[in-house]
């Protein structure tokens, strides 16, 4: 575990601390995620939130997790997702950080806790991401936890309210 970030399965009980960190942090999250109704900035948008993220990871499809500072302050959210198993053995990684907390390494090193999650915990052989190709904070927060790019999607995910074009990373499991 790093000094300074660290993770744990999101509890409803974050509803309200995470509505106030998405409300504020909503200017800086914007370009890089889908559309949100504004139900979504309330606790109760974020309650209904967290409790399909919940009912996903009951099911083995989905590891929640939020990012917190050692003083315990919510930093993000970050998700193992689609978790796949069979021959596959693979999941995709989505995450943000609180915008006045950027540029600070807690990205990079929630990234690198949630992927060690996958490999040591849940056994899996990959991990995936995406993100838009202007993206390059994102795209160093993958790299310097191993990741590599292995593709481009054309118009990918719809975010904004456009359809978007991604760059695709993986990393393997060490023992791949």
């Amino acid at each position: 575990m790093s000094a300074g970030t660290r993770i744990r399965l999101v509890e409803l009980a974050d509803a309200a601390e995470l509505a106030a960190v998405v409300s504020a942090s909503a200017d800086h999250l914007r370009p890089w995620e889908p559309t949100r109704p504004e139900s979504y900035f309330t606790e109760a948008g974020q309650r209904a939130t967290i409790g399909s993220l919940l009912a996903a990871a009951q099911n083995g499809g989905s590891v929640p997790f939020v990012i917190v500072g050692d003083d315990d302050e919510l930093l993000g959210r970050i998700t193992l997702s689609g978790v796949t198993r069979g021959a596959l053995q693979s999941c995709a990684l989505g995450y943000w950080v609180r915008a006045d907390r950027v540029r600070q390494g807690h990205a990079t090193r929630a990234v690198g806790l949630a992927v060690r999650h996958a490999f040591r915990e849940l056994g899996l052989h990959r991990v995936q991401a995406e993100t838009l190709p202007e993206n390059t904070a994102s795209q160093r927060a993958l790299a310097r936890n191993g990741f590599e790019r292995y593709g481009f999607a054309p118009r990918y995910i719809r975010i904004a309210g456009e359809w978007r074009d991604h760059v695709m990373f993986q990393v393997l499991a060490p023992d791949a």
